[in-house]
Parts: structure tokens; sequence; C-alpha cells
């Protein structure tokens, strides 16, 4: 990416997570929110526990994955509250982790927060290292979720199956391919000038697993059936392959291949065809527009121009889909009473904290360009739209009906029964004493006593349509918690005013 332009004397520093509320008669630590968002990532930490592991109540976990298959695959995230490896949402993760030290890197430094940062996609990208074996194979998974579920135990005590899956040439995966590519070329970024052997050495696999994913074509829960009951590739492949190619055409420092892979398969991969008002895990067609429409005042000629011009046209649509800004009302996403983007029932905040990145680095870029955002009712100027993001953040940190921060250990009031197994059940470092399948669940699972372990930067589901919130164990639609919901907090970028 570009480095980021200085800003005029109106906007006199650019700091992460610290500026005043607008329109709120609360003033949040934004700060301390960041501290705590990066802290979550310790607790969701599979493998040998770092000497500086911050989260004590955590132990080690998971040292023979891969054992059975003949790899190494220890290491890596848990994604939520069991003790499954999935690759696709860890690799989003690490993507989102790393775009936003792209964007952000100097004031998530000056926050005293880049080490960690740093960290904690390093985590995920020795995995990624270790999982692919091979150019044409990735290891997916590690766990199965049907068994997984059966039990609640610690990590540490785990008695679950830890099979390990694969794609390879025969069984094509390119949607995690792509996602992974992705994730390692954003890191590689990341690590360009601070470890350059380390940064050459992801953009190697990135590429390798880029080229594998579009050489032998295919989802890869088609190859990998458990997985289809959790992380389903509904959206396919072919947003991944784009938005891969756009993550290694910033890595190569700007090689033409990628972007004439991400013109010529415009059309045929649906980036210009699909008008996309969420952002996830799986669907990433609103990540590769505004990648790509970020790329339209650099183009070499007319008909990139005129095809990144469609990117753009639909990167709009989404970013005005969540401004309530375009004309139909089923074409904007709908917001519950108390203000909240709401687009389905489970776990809608990772839709909330992906859109608000989007909205923030897509607000500084017109910014920082001179531009504005066209919507069908008008034309946005860039600080209605951080206005917007900035409402969103304050919402989960407290401004909401319920008063209650959704990042668990912010605030005063915030989730205490977090669906986590590891969170639920006394520390491992405090009693070591074996806790079994059925035992977690007759002794943890069902307790109303809040959790033992507080879940620290944790972005749980959120409350329903009507900002209503339960906070019970067994109401994981509401009280889980994922990595890919609160990655995209680390790229929240506010304004801070004199």
């Amino acid at each position: 990416m570009d480095e980021q332009s200085k800003l005029s004397l109106h906007h006199c520093c650019l700091i992460l997570f610290s500026v005043l509320t607008i329109s709120s008669t609360t003033a949040f630590d934004y700060g301390d929110a960041l501290m705590k968002s990066l802290l979550y990532f310790e607790s969701q930490r599979s493998g040998r526990l770092p000497y500086n592991q911050r989260v004590t109540w955590r132990d080690h976990s998971g040292l023979t994955d891969g054992l059975e298959q003949g790899v190494d695959l220890v290491g890596g995230y848990y994604d939520a509250g069991d003790h499954v490896k999935f690759g696709l949402p860890m690799a989003f993760t690490v993507t989102m982790l790393s775009w936003s030290v792209i964007e952000y890197r100097d004031q998530i430094a000056d926050a005293g927060e880049l080490e960690h940062a740093l960290e904690a996609i390093k985590w995920g990208t020795d995995y990624f290292i270790k999982a692919h074996t091979s150019p044409n194979v990735l290891w997916a998974e590690v766990g199965d979720g049907d068994t997984d579920h059966y039990c609640w135990q610690r990590p540490e005590d785990m008695t679950t199956s830890r099979q390990a899956y694969k794609i390879d040439e025969k069984n094509p995966g390119s949607d995690l391919a792509g996602e992974t590519a992705a994730a390692m070329a954003a890191a590689s970024i990341v690590f360009k000038k601070t470890n350059p052997h380390y940064s050459h050495l992801l953009l190697h696999h990135a590429q390798e697993l880029f080229e594998f994913g579009d050489k032998y074509r295919g989802k890869y829960d088609g190859s990998i059936g458990v997985v289809k009951s959790y992380y389903a590739s509904v959206s396919g492949f072919m947003d991944e392959l784009l938005w891969a190619a756009l993550w290694l055409y910033e890595a190569t420092d700007k090689e033409d291949y990628y972007l004439k892979y991400v013109i010529s398969k415009a059309h045929c991969f649906g980036g210009i065809g699909w008008a996309i008002s969420e952002f996830s895990w799986d669907v990433k067609y609103a990540g590769v527009q505004v990648l790509a429409s970020m790329l339209l005042e650099k183009a070499k000629h007319e008909h990139e121009g005129h095809v990144l011009k469609q990117y753009r046209s639909k990167a709009e649509y989404y970013l005005c889909s969540c401004l309530n800004k375009n004309n139909a009302t089923s074409d904007n996403v709908e917001r519950t009473p108390g203000g909240l983007l709401y687009i389905r029932q489970w776990n809608n905040m990772q839709y909330v904290s992906t859109a608000t990145f989007l909205l923030t680095v897509y607000s500084d870029f017109l910014r920082n360009s001179n531009q504005h955002l066209r919507c069908p009712t008008g034309t946005i100027d860039p600080e209605e739209i951080l206005s917007f993001a900035k409402s969103q953040v304050d919402y989960i940190l407290g401004s909401n009906p319920m008063n209650m921060s959704y990042l668990v250990g912010y605030g005063s009031k915030y989730p205490i029964r977090v669906h986590h197994r590891g969170a639920s059940i006394v520390s491992y470092r405090e009693n070591k004493g074996f806790i079994g399948c059925t035992q977690g669940y007759d002794n943890w699972y069902s307790r109303v006593e809040p959790n033992p372990n507080v879940l620290v930067g944790a972005l749980v589901g959120g409350p329903d349509c009507r900002d209503n919130f339960m906070d019970q164990r067994d109401n994981y639609m509401q009280t889980e918690a994922c990595t890919y919901n609160t990655a995209p907090l680390v790229g929240f970028l506010q304004d801070c005013c004199n």
C-alpha cells in the first residue's frame, strides 16, 4: 500500500482507538480497547505457549497435532470457543490483522501495540508455513467439529479427535488456498522491512498457494466434508482467488501478472458482477472491490481503468448499503433500533467489525485523495463515513440500549458467561486435575456463575435485531466469540482533535 499522506491541521493525528466519540455522551478509551483486542489472540493460541505469554490462565495444548499424519501441525489458533483449527477462518483472521498493520502501522506503534500485533500475525503465519508441506498440499483442518462439540473440555485436557485434513491436486480447495495465499502475501508486506527473510519466505508460500488454487480449482468443502456444517464455502472460490491476486500484486511490488488476473477475471469471477452487502471469512467480494477501487487512480490504460471503475461501483454499493444511502430499502443493510448494522442472527458482530474496518479504510483513502463517496441518495464526504464507523465502534463498547460492552473485559459491564470452553472451566495452571468431556458439561457448562477466566478482548456475537442480549453460556449465537470478529477491530483508526 502507498504510505499515508500527511494529514491536514484539521486532522492532527491518527491514533488507533483514541478519539472523542461523535454524537455520544460517553468518551471511550480506544487505546485500552486496542490493547485488549490484541490480548485476545493469546487466549486462542494452540501449541506450545511462549515465555512471554500474557494470558496466564492458558497452557500448552495440541502438542501432537499432525502426528498421526506424519506432519507437524502444532500451533495456530482455535477459531472460537471450541478446539478445532479451521484453516479458512484462521487465514482470514491473519489477512485482516495484516491489513490493519499495513494501513496503520505507525499509529499502532504509537499506541505501543505494534509488537503484539506482529506476534499475533506471526503466530498464524508460522502455522501456515507448517501446514503448506509441498507446493500442492495444504493441511486445512485439525480436529472435527462433530466430535469436538460432544466435549466441554479445556484445550489442555483434549481427548477429542485430532484427525487432520488436507487439500491437494485430487482434493482441491481453491478458496482455502486463495485465502491462505492472501494472508501470507499480506503478512509478507508487514514483515518486509523488519524481517526481510521471513517476508520472502511468506511471499514464496503465497505464490505457490495461489498457483495451486488457480490450477486445481474446486471448493474445499467439496473435498473435506467434515467442514460443511461449520465453515461451508457458500460464496465459492472465485472471490478468494481475486482477493489473493490483489494481495500478491501489492506484495510483489506491483507485478503486472496479478493485476492482469484481477482485470481479466473481473467478470467471469464475479468481481464486478456481485453487489454485496456483507464482508466475512466466506464472502470476500466487498474487500476485493474496495482494494481494487483504490488502484483506479493509477490505471495504466483505458481498459484497465474501465474495469477498475466497475470494481469501484460495486465497492460503493457496499459502502452505501452500510450507510443507508442506496435508494431501495432492500439495498441497504438493516439496523437495530439502537443503530447497529444487522446482517443475521448468528454472530452478527463479525459483519459489524468488518464493515467498520472497510468504511474506515475507505474514508481515509477518500480524504487523502480529496474525493467523496458517490451514493444514489447523494455524495458523502469522508468525515460522514468515519462518523458512522465511530458510531458502530461506540455501540460495541457500550453506547447501546443494554449499556453493555460486547468486547469482553472492556468497561464495567460486559458478557461474563462467554460460550468458550477454556474460559468457562477452572484454569489448568490453577488445577491440573483432568476434566473429561461429560464432566465439563456437568460441572461447568451449565453453571450460572460467571466464567472463572475472563476472555479479554473477545468480541462476542452480540445482540439480536431488537438490541436484546442474553448473557448465557448456552446462547452461542450471541455469546460465542471468534478470532475474525476481533481482528478487524485492530484496524479502526479515529481522528484525534486539537
